[in-house]
């Protein structure tokens, strides 16, 4: 996949319209696919699919391996037989602008629960066989994740370290007493997976036979209110009485904080984690790729040295620096899977170190505009400084404001700034379009823009605040503004700047012509693209 340039949109799934409250897995996914295809699009860059905590972050899911259940479309278990169509007419008024996670919550999952009544007593031998099946291929994550999910119900969400503690332990006969006690909850919540997973695969299959790619997010870090921290206490850092963390990640004071950011979640025993061949992260991954084409993983850097900071500390300021085996992670992982399709999240302080590790694996790093303009023109985010084009260059992240919102913030000198460089800002065409183009006339093997920028939005657009804790993760688009004109511009973007997928052609031609086009090319040590190019200059 970074053989040769493309571009995409990064996108989150609960962003697509529709009427229940959320973006889920069903019709509007595969017109956004269509529209990928449609606009000469690659790549589609999506966040943590995982099942969501407080505050809704898909960066904290209550596992690395499970999906999240609201993302499940119910208009595929009405198709299904698994709802009926009463069901779906009788909910309460949802915005369509955003997502309102609490009522969300309380509309669809007593209709998933219907769903898994139904499917309980109506499903065919089948359909059973298929369950079961899916059940057993997953069983090393599933059946902790299932029963986890219901002690935590039973326990009212109650964080795993504060239940009775002998289940916090996961003392065998207490394990055994709550899995007989929790059986129905147990299975519902193997429904979930079942559905999620189904569903996902679908429309997976479907990316991939219209040329897209899939790029997923690997958070580094684990919730510590998690099954993976549960179920695998000795390969976190954890206070071995209370079950708290010992050491919390975070990243240390910088230039935009003084006092560092304090996340929380546990940090690894990668002593513990090298003695098993790193077999829980090789799991990890494996079950990644089983999902997704790519990966990004987020905090790279956390793989070279990581920032540890103790049990009690109210801020990062009081924490040190350990070094990581991640060289050694990576050689296991790659000879146990092969060539690793990653993706490095390489942003903040990144020393001469940790870009060795990720150029030892070749993985691509990040490149982001927002972030080029704020200094000289040695600014490594300025594309003339990519030297090395194995990168991926964003104009801003889930993390950044809008390109608008953020160039609209600037004051007169920093605006003067960009406009400098650019040379000039078409107003018709807006600094978001101008910054699209900057980033495609790029030497950067991959650009992918989030949906918000092509769509021009203002600040009212941003997916997240970092430290703030409500409001995140809510912004959804309206259900028509994925336009033909839209795709028709972003398509002569694409063209022109010679990231075309090279298969598009073989829709204009028959099968000689574009074998005789892919024989010029390879004589000229060229892409098609610039072959086609060359001949239309001629005539």
């Amino acid at each position: 996949m970074f053989d040769s340039k493309a571009s995409g949109i990064l996108l989150h799934p609960t962003s697509f319209p529709s009427p229940f409250g959320i973006g889920d897995l069903g019709s509007e996914a595969y017109r956004f696919v269509d529209f990928l295809a449609e606009s000469f699009q690659q790549l589609w860059q999506v966040l943590p699919l995982g099942p969501t905590g407080y505050g809704n972050s898909p960066y904290l899911s209550y596992s690395a391996f499970a999906g999240n259940p609201l993302l499940i479309s119910l208009e595929k278990l009405l198709s299904d037989g698994w709802l009926n169509g009463v069901d779906l007419n009788q909910l309460p008024k949802l915005p369509k602008e955003y997502v309102n996670y609490p009522l969300v919550i309380k509309t669809k999952m007593p209709l998933l629960q219907k769903a898994c009544n139904n499917f309980k007593a109506g499903a065919s031998s089948q359909q059973n066989q298929q369950f079961k099946q899916f059940c057993a291929n997953n069983q090393e994550w599933l059946d902790d994740y299932a029963l986890f999910m219901a002690i935590k119900e039973t326990n009212n969400g109650l964080s795993w370290h504060r239940w009775e503690r002998s289940i916090a332990k996961r003392e065998p006969e207490a394990v055994q007493r709550w899995q007989y006690r929790l059986k129905d909850r147990i299975f519902f919540y193997q429904f979930l997976q079942f559905q999620f997973f189904r569903q996902w695969e679908q429309l997976k299959r479907y990316a991939n036979y219209r040329g897209i790619s899939i790029l997923g997010d690997l958070p580094i870090y684990v919730a510590h209110d998690s099954v993976d921290v549960w179920a695998n206490q000795e390969i976190f850092s954890l206070d071995t009485r209370t079950g708290e963390p010992a050491l919390m990640a975070g990243v240390p004071p910088d230039y935009f904080s003084a006092t560092g950011q304090l996340w929380g979640n546990p940090v690894y025993n990668w002593e513990k984690l090298q003695q098993t061949d790193f077999q829980w992260w090789v799991r990890r991954i494996q079950y990644s790729l089983n999902s997704v084409d790519l990966i990004r993983i987020d905090h790279f850097r956390g793989f070279q040295a990581f920032w540890a900071v103790p049990q009690g500390e109210k801020t990062a300021v009081n924490g040190q620096w350990i070094e990581a085996p991640g060289e050694a992670l990576f050689h296991k992982v790659n000879e146990q899977l092969g060539k690793l399709p990653i993706v490095a999240e390489d942003l903040g302080v990144i020393t001469p170190e940790v870009e060795a590790l990720r150029d030892k694996f070749q993985f691509p790093g990040m490149k982001v505009l927002q972030f080029a303009f704020d200094s000289g023109p040695d600014n490594p985010f300025l594309p003339h400084n990519y030297h090395n084009p194995n990168c991926i260059v964003y104009t801003g992240t889930h993390d950044n404001n809008t390109t608008v919102g953020w160039f609209e913030e600037r004051t007169p000198e920093e605006k003067g700034r960009v406009t400098e460089y650019l040379g000039t800002i078409n107003p018709e065409e807006g600094i978001h379009w101008s910054l699209i183009r900057f980033a495609l006339n790029s030497n950067a093997i991959q650009a992918i823009f989030p949906l918000q920028d092509i769509l021009g939005l203002g600040s009212n657009g941003k997916m997240n605040q970092p430290g703030v804790t409500k409001g995140n993760w809510e912004w959804r688009y309206g259900a028509d503004v994925l336009t033909e004109e839209l795709s028709d511009r972003l398509k002569h973007l694409i063209y022109l700047q010679d990231r075309a997928p090279e298969n598009i052609f073989q829709m204009w031609l028959n099968a000689e012509e574009y074998q005789k086009l892919q024989s010029v090319a390879k004589s000229k040590s060229q892409s098609i693209t610039q072959v086609i190019r060359e001949c239309i200059q001629k005539i």
